[in-house]
């Protein structure tokens, strides 16, 4: 069962053909998964959450962290840093490349 998938596919605003296409299924497929009438395979269930970076756990329901489950340094951060970190955790990946670039700019005119 992929509790989040309609979810997810409706906060990118791709209809059910185009994540079938960027998948490689049917639409029929992706209707049965958002409708609970089949479950995918772990090929698919891995290109589903490639494309949304997302964990599986996600996408079953397993868990309400709505991002890859990544290794963590633990670091000692004051508030502002806090803040900052979990504002850009909500970033797409090409937001967060963005402020990477931005931030890499900067450090450079400080040398």
């Amino acid at each position: 069962m992929l509790k989040n998938l309609k979810l997810l596919r409706l906060q990118h605003k791709i209809s059910q053909q185009q994540l079938a296409d960027i998948i490689g299924v049917s639409q029929q497929s992706v209707n049965k998964y958002e409708n609970h009438d089949t479950e995918p395979d772990i090929r698919t269930l891995i290109a589903l959450s490639d494309y949304f970076n997302t964990s599986i756990d996600y996408l079953v329901g397993n868990t309400d962290i709505n991002h890859k489950i990544e290794h963590l340094n633990k670091c000692d951060l004051n508030d502002e840093e806090t803040a900052f970190v979990n504002d850009f955790r909500k970033l797409s990946p090409k937001e967060k490349e963005s402020v990477k670039f931005i931030i890499s700019n900067y450090l450079e005119k400080m040398d």
